[in-house]
């Protein structure tokens, strides 16, 4: 009976290292960067990475949060499709296909103190269910993907992991994109702009985080568009 277990142990763990999310733990933050040049006309994407990147190659655009749950990988996050939503990474990855069939570019970040991590992932399910705040303004309701973040990481004490700093809609040549424009006119209201709040790039250069290993989705292909 032994060299049957033996057998069965080793297929396991083979299969365990070579699986597309080995190396991510929960509570880990996934960045999703798409190349400068890269637009899709009139969308919130193109304006978010118009309006948040210090990068010349890469826009840093949404923020999705981390749960493994024995050898299955779920990611939660906000988005316009799902608004606030737990969904398997095939999902995540389907969502941010590009036009052309490929990935983007996924940065994982982890805390460097991630003793608290699983408690945070659970205080982000309590928000499941509500809409994606468009208007990036605080709402009760709904939540854009770096406040879901923000909002989820407190601690027992009440205080954030993250910092707020002053939102910035503005492209990098100083003009503010239509999108925006078109968006707050229909609120009736200015753009916020400079009131506080959040963004994928300022996140990710949070001094609480360190990179985790750039091989993690080496491995991870594109599943078919539905």
């Amino acid at each position: 009976m032994r060299k049957p277990i033996l057998l069965i142990l080793a297929l396991f763990l083979c299969c365990f290292c070579n699986s597309p999310h080995t190396g991510l733990q929960t509570g880990d933050l996934i960045f999703v960067g798409i190349p400068s040049d890269y637009r899709i006309e009139g969308s919130i994407e193109d304006a978010i990475s118009a309006s948040t990147s210090d990068d010349a190659d890469l826009n840093i655009i949404h923020t999705a949060i981390v749960e493994v749950k024995g050898d299955s990988l779920w990611i939660i996050d906000a988005t316009i499709k799902h608004g606030v939503d737990r969904h398997p990474l095939d999902t995540f990855l389907r969502d941010f296909t590009l036009k052309d069939g490929s990935l983007p570019k996924f940065i994982v970040m982890r805390l460097k103190d991630n003793s608290m991590a699983p408690a945070y992932v659970e205080i982000a399910k309590n928000y499941l269910g509500l809409a994606y705040n468009n208007t990036f303004m605080p709402c009760d309701t709904a939540l854009y993907c770096t406040e879901l973040v923000r909002n989820s990481y407190v601690n027992s004490d009440g205080s954030y992991v993250f910092s707020e700093a002053p939102m910035n809609f503005l492209a990098p040549d100083g003009t503010m994109p239509v999108y925006w424009e078109e968006i707050f006119a229909l609120l009736g209201r200015p753009v916020p702009q400079g009131e506080p709040g959040t963004n994928p790039n300022a996140m990710m250069h949070e001094a609480c985080l360190e990179k985790v290993n750039d091989t993690v989705f080496d491995n991870v292909k594109s599943p078919a568009k539905k």
